[in-house]
């Protein structure tokens, strides 16, 4: 893995996306800070930096198609989807909706999605791997081969042993303390 993009990446989560202050997480949980990946997913360089990046994660595992909850996987997803096509490496992205659309198509997955494909699930910033584990039982519901979970960012609450409970492997990029180090100038 590129060390200097790796870094510049870290620079510009913790400068744009790190939130010290009370609230509740997705998981239902309370914390005192929050990391909003889509306040840097959604610059021209983090969208980069992050497609450049996980990308690398995505083609070691051999993934072709990768997805999640929206909204959190959107922005992730696209760029990783942009950064396969720089590469020339067959990737498909779609994303999950929590319920299935009532009108149009009527689906719960939507984008490239095809069935029997070696899938992962992928989050911008994970706590305890709720929101991914329902996008899977999405996923395999069409027919998708989940063998993965990736993340941005890894809060260190739990999501690790949910997926390891379902029997998927899962990788990320930052853990949230480095991402709180280097907003405190400690990394």
């Amino acid at each position: 893995m590129n060390n200097q993009l790796r870094d510049q990446l870290l620079g510009l989560l913790a400068r744009e996306s790190y939130f010290e202050r009370e609230l509740t997480l997705a998981s239902g949980r309370a914390s005192n800070y929050y990391i909003d990946c889509k306040r840097t997913l959604y610059l021209p360089q983090g969208a980069y930096l992050a497609g450049e990046l996980m990308i690398e994660l995505v083609m070691a595992e051999g993934i072709h198609q990768i997805g999640g909850m929206a909204a959190g996987a959107l922005p992730v997803t696209d760029a990783i989807i942009q950064a396969a096509f720089r590469r020339n490496y067959d990737l498909r992205g779609f994303f999950v909706r929590k319920e299935t659309k009532a009108h149009g198509l009527q689906q719960q997955i939507e984008g490239a999605f095809q069935p029997n494909r070696i899938t992962a699930v992928i989050d911008d910033t994970i706590t305890t791997g709720g929101s991914s584990l329902q996008a899977v039982e999405a996923m395999k519901a069409a027919g998708a081969k989940v063998s993965m979970a990736f993340a941005l960012v890894e809060r260190g609450e739990g999501a690790a042993n949910a997926f390891a409970g379902t029997g998927l492997k899962y990788r990320y990029l930052y853990t949230a303390e480095e991402v709180r180090a280097a907003r405190l100038g400690k990394g």
